[in-house]
This record gives C-alpha cells, sequence and structure tokens, in this order.
C-alpha cells in the first residue's frame, strides 16, 4: 500500500501491463533513462532507493532532483498493483492480500511468518490454464501472464510490510520466495525468470536473497524444467505430481496427456544431477482417489535412489469440490509406506486455510 504522501501514477486499463522499472536488468534501466534525457548513474541511485532501503516513494529520493522525479514517475512507475484488501489468520503472522492489477485482473499472494523465518507465495498468472480439477485457481481458467514486475512487485511488497513493522512479530526480513500462488511458473517462464533475477542479485540489481531460498514449482512442462536447470541458479524444483500412474494423473493433472510422469521425473532428475539440488515431490492427498497403499508403494518406487523429498500436502477444501482431503489413517499410512522405502517425506500444515490461502485455494475473489 502507498505510504504517506507517495506519489501514484495510474497506469493503462487495457491491453498488456505498461512497462516498469521493476522489469527492466540494469543495463535497460541506465538505457531507459538516458532515452529520457537523464544521466545514466540515475539508475544506479533509483535502484539502491528500491532494492536497498525498499522505498519507492519517489518524493522520498533526496538525491533525485525534483524536476525529474514526475517524469521517473510517470514513464518508470506506473501503478501495476493495487491493494484491494487483506486478511488475517494465525494471529497476524499469515496475511493474504488480493491484488487489482492495472486492467482489473485479480491475483493473490500470502504472507506466513514462522520463528525462523518469512516466507512469501506469489503468483505468475491471473488464474491458471492447466486446469487441475481439485484446485480453486485451475477452475477459475486462465486470465493473462503477469509481467516480472507484477510478479516480484508482491515480493517487495511483502519486504516493505515487513521492514515497516506492518506484520505480527516485529520487523523483519523476507527469507523464502515460492511460486505457489495462481498460475503455471513455467507457462510464463520468461517473466518469472525476470522477477527470479529481481530476487536473487545482488543490490542494486536485485534484493539479493538467497537462491536456495526461492521455489519455482510446475505441473510439468518439461521442455521448461529442462531449460531451468540450464540457468545457474540454485533454485528449488517442486514437482506437483499427485499421482504415480499416468492413468490416474492423465486426469488429476491434465497436462499429464502430453508429458507422463516418466517424463516429467526424467526432466526433474536432470535437473537434481546439474544444480545438485533436491528436488520436492508435492503431494496432494485426496480422500479414495490418490491416497491408496499400492500408489504409495508405486512413488515410492519412482523415486528411490533419487535427490528427492515429498511434501504431501492433505488436500484443502474448495468450494464445489467433490474432493476431501484423506482420512488421518490413510494419510499415517502413506507416510508410513514411503518412510519405509527410505524416501524422505514431510506432511505440509495447512498454514492460511481458514483464509482460503493454502495451497489449491487461491482463487482471487474481489
Amino acid at each position: 500500500m502507498p505510504a504517506p504522501g507517495e506519489l501514484v501514477f495510474e497506469s493503462p486499463k487495457r491491453g498488456k501491463p505498461p512497462t516498469h522499472f521493476l522489469d527492466l536488468s540494469v543495463a535497460q534501466r541506465k538505457e531507459a533513462l538516458i532515452a529520457m534525457g537523464m544521466p545514466g548513474f540515475r539508475a544506479d541511485q533509483i535502484s539502491r532507493h528500491v532494492f536497498e532501503h525498499l522505498e519507492t516513494d519517489i518524493g522520498q529520493w533526496s538525491d533525485i532532483p525534483d524536476s525529474a522525479k514526475l517524469q521517473i514517475g510517470s514513464e518508470l512507475f506506473p501503478k501495476i498493483l493495487d491493494p484491494v484488501r487483506s486478511i488475517e489468520c494465525d494471529n497476524g503472522e499469515t496475511v493474504k492480500t488480493l491484488w487489482k492489477l492495472h486492467d482489473g485482473s485479480l491475483v493473490e499472494s500470502v504472507l506466513m511468518r514462522y520463528p525462523s523465518r518469512v516466507t512469501i507465495c506469489i503468483s505468475s498468472q491471473a488464474g491458471c490454464g492447466m486446469n487441475c480439477p481439485f484446485c480453486a485457481t485451475g477452475q477459475a481458467g486462465l486470465t493473462r501472464n503477469l509481467s516480472s514486475a507484477e510478479i516480484f512487485g508482491q515480493v517487495l511488497a511483502g519486504a516493505q510490510s515487513l521492514a515497516r513493522n506492518e506484520i505480527a512479530g516485529g520487523p523483519g526480513r523476507v527469507s523464502n520466495i515460492v511460486f505457489m500462488g495462481m498460475g503455471e511458473p513455467m507457462a510464463n517462464y520468461a517473466a518469472v525468470m525476470g522477477a527470479v533475477h529481481r530476487i536473487v542479485d545482488p543490490s542494486p540489481s536485485g534484493l539479493g536473497l538467497s537462491a536456495r531460498g526461492v521455489t519455482v514449482s510446475t505441473v510439468g512442462l518439461v521442455p521448461k524444467m529442462r531449460k531451468l536447470a540450464t540457468e545457474g541458479l540454485p533454485l528449488t524444483l517442486a514437482v506437483s505430481l499427485h499421482a504415480p500412474d499416468n492413468e490416474l494423473r492423465n486426469t488429476l493433472v491434465p497436462i499429464n496427456t502430453r508429458w507422463s510422469v516418466e517424463e516429467v521425473l526424467d526432466a526433474a532428475w536432470e535437473y537434481a544431477d546439474v544444480t545438485k539440488r533436491r528436488v520436492s515431490i508435492e503431494y496432494a492427498l485426496i480422500r479414495d482417489i490418490n491416497d491408496q497403499a499400492e500408489r504409495a508403494k508405486l512413488l515410492a518406487k519412482r523415486l528411490q535412489g533419487k535427490l528427492v523429498h515429498v511434501n504431501l500436502i492433505p488436500l484443502n477444501p474448495t468450494p464445489g469440490s467433490k474432493w476431501t482431503a484423506s482420512r488421518p489413517e490413510d494419510e499415517r499410512a502413506f507416510v508410513r509406506i514411503l518412510k519405509s522405502e527410505g524416501i524422505q517425506v514431510t506432511v505440509r500444515d495447512t498454514r492460511g486455510s481458514e483464509i482460503d490461502g493454502a495451497c489449491g485455494q487461491l482463487a482471487a475473489l474481489d
């Protein structure tokens, strides 16, 4: 949310998002300032305000001439994210924010504060085109891709809230970013990687967060998974598998009809081999659908000997869904089978579920 007195510039109401300073690389920022008739070093000054000091109130930039501020604001800082509302749970340590984009599209992000870390779950698309039937976002369909600035803007807003002591627990810093909000990150690859660089590149290029604290999730867009392995960044890859066999996964994750379980896992193991990073297998446990003992055994067989960790997710409720979370005893049996086969496994907590902010619940309803 804009600070008191902050300059706010309206953006176009139709068409693709306007280009924002946060979309640009260091070289592009300098080129943009020079094209505006300003010295190139202004790009470094602005970058330090944004990424080092988290200061986007142009009026507070004392080293920028007043005569330049209006032009910089109108040409490089159009309004791209407008907070509609925020709702909280966990005594204010979990905050879900609904954002309205320049064209009226809606997305959500969730900030979660834990004793040892602060995680922000961000969206990469307005809606999602993957059509997974148990996911509220997928059922809404895809509106459009987000720009790098719209994606990174969710991170920046969370970082600013923490720095301003607006989140329960006192002033703090972001430590982890998960691309597990609305959308399929690999279907918006270029913009996602632009946002990743704003997150992990050192100042004045970006925030300088550890790449190991950034998780990019996918339902299995194999060519993009393979491309991610070549980026030279030790990101965590999370694969939303949800079924170990093609017959069931074709229904739960329709993109599986294009890239099979075997192809998806081969790409995941390639990523692990290249980056030396453990792959996270996301598996939503759905009662009587994918939680049987035989599927646990097949999953374990597919994963044995690999650099992998299974993250079991009790299915979170979504409006109108015919499916629900597994019975506790079936969940325990699934975990027991995986562990008995030497597979590392945890059960994800349902943080934020009461505010529809947990996995699969983001629907961006106004």
